[in-house]
């Protein structure tokens, strides 16, 4: 391990991110803040540690980064950007304490959205723009932000990109890494422009409309009111924001190539047809269920069970409605949204449409063997042939997901905290959503929890959002032996 090449990046990938306080420093300018000062010294001193880092670890120019240093930049970067990301808060004394300031700051980069403020409508619109932005920036990547704009991480390019984009398979849409991070990062900016504008349309100010953008099109779920997104009451943001929470779902290459002039690859893809139908089918079941037992109108009951379907399992985590007031069925659907999540390259959590087919089709497969035992099946994914090791690295994944979800359910339940909670607070926060069921429901958040409890559910987002290899093998002794 080149740890002086690891602290070199780490420490440029540190200073970009400080640079990006520039937005919200420039909105509490405007509106005459006194979360200024806060800004600025978290500005100051992340730039400041980055480049401390990049100058004093100089190295010799790197021609190959292996897998370990790859996967150690990512890990280890990550956990950087997030201590960097609460200084804003604990310098404007958003929280008392740092570790509800790393809570809130781990939850905005990975794009949970479990939140500890108590009363978002009374912190300064700078920091809770900053809260926002840092969903925005953990959607598409901080690596791949990196990769675009820093040219001597295209060196070891493809091996930081693996270990971040979310997905058993990471999708290179050019030859040099560089430039898919280019695309990917032009087609996501494209969208939240898109989105912003029309949100703006349907009576949002710039603030309110950039802050509900960065938490759609992220899956973020981040919010500038109490009551999230109900708090507006609109039919039409509603809609907004469920069309770009669904586009935010989709695997991000396959918008490319549909925005190039090919806009039928979308449904010749197997997974966005198998995301596209479980949504469908779960709207459906929602809306019927509610339908005259919380709602009235059929109309209203297919408005909100839409919007709280896609919110959940894109892992977003907005919310209209109290959904713990529905009857049984529809909190059953959420709750298995919650293990699903969005397509592999999306910025969606959870397990990823694309192992939950692979894991069927290798049950299928086994059956298939069973009935007919010299016959020789392949296990295919549209029409490829799923290799070996990606078959491997799915089931390996999936054991961890479950083993890890239910060690720190029980862990939280040692702590104090109810079964429900325990068990949908690790749901919520190790597939990236956000709200869950019992005391951190939509109508609630996580800051009755103790901090020990805080800090192991910011493990959990760190691993859901990292896909759990690239964090747990910093636990692997093997990992740091020569």
């Amino acid at each position: 391990m080149r740890w002086r090449y690891v602290l070199r990046s780490i420490g440029a990938l540190i200073s970009c991110l400080g640079l990006t306080l520039i937005l919200p420093i420039a909105f509490a300018l405007a509106r005459e803040e006194d979360s200024v000062p806060a800004l600025l010294k978290a500005l100051l001193l992340s730039i400041g540690l980055g480049m401390a880092l990049f100058v004093v670890f100089r190295s010799e120019r790197v021609q190959v980064v292996t897998h370990r240093e790859g996967m150690a930049i990512v890990a280890l970067g990550w956990i950087g950007a997030c201590l960097v990301g609460a200084l804003p808060f604990y310098f404007a004394g958003t929280f008392e304490s740092f570790a509800d300031s790393v809570f809130e700051s781990v939850s905005g980069f990975t794009t949970t959205g479990a939140s500890v403020l108590k009363d978002i409508e009374k912190v300064p619109e700078g920091i809770l723009l900053w809260r926002s932005l840092t969903h925005w920036l953990g959607g598409m990547g901080i690596i791949v932000f990196s990769l675009a704009v820093l040219p001597f991480l295209g060196v070891g390019g493809m091996q930081l990109y693996r270990a971040e984009v979310p997905g058993p398979v990471a999708d290179k849409l050019k030859p040099r890494i560089r430039d898919t991070a280019m695309i990917l990062w032009k087609v996501y900016f494209i969208f939240s422009l898109v989105e912003t504008i029309l949100l703006m349309l349907g009576g949002m100010d710039l603030f309110e409309a950039l802050c509900h953008t960065f938490g759609t099109m992220a899956t973020g779920g981040f919010s500038t009111k109490n009551s999230s997104v109900g708090h507006y009451g609109s039919v039409y943001i509603d809609v907004v924001i469920t069309v770009f929470m669904l586009i935010a779902g989709i695997n991000f290459a396959l918008h490319y190539v549909a925005l190039t002039g090919k806009p039928s690859a979308l449904w010749r893809d197997p997974e966005f047809r198998f995301f596209a139908c479980l949504i469908a089918v779960f709207i459906l079941v929602t809306t019927a269920s509610n339908y005259g037992s919380v709602y009235e109108s059929l109309l209203e009951s297919l408005r909100y069970s839409a919007f709280q379907v896609v919110s959940i399992i894109t892992t977003t985590g907005y919310a209209t409605a109290d959904y713990e007031k529905w009857p049984p069925l529809p909190q059953a659907v959420l709750l298995f949204c919650m293990f699903l999540g969005g397509c592999a390259g999306s910025t969606g959590g959870g397990m990823k449409c694309m192992r939950i087919m692979v894991l069927l089709k290798h049950v299928h497969v086994e059956l298939m063997h069973l009935i007919h035992p010299r016959s020789v099946k392949h296990l295919k994914l549209g029409g490829r042939l799923v290799s070996e090791e990606i078959a491997r690295s799915i089931w390996g994944f999936f054991i961890l997901y479950l083993g890890l979800f239910i060690v720190s359910a029980f862990l939280l339940a040692g702590m104090g905290v109810d079964v429900v909670t325990s068990f949908a607070a690790v749901a919520a926060t190790i597939g990236n959503i956000g709200p869950g069921l019992g005391e951190v429901g939509p109508m609630d958040n996580y800051a009755h929890l103790p901090d020990l409890a805080k800090l192991l559910l910011s493990l959990c987002m760190l691993l859901g959002r990292l896909e759990i290899y690239t964090v747990i093998v910093l636990f692997v002794p093997e990992f740091w032996r020569k």
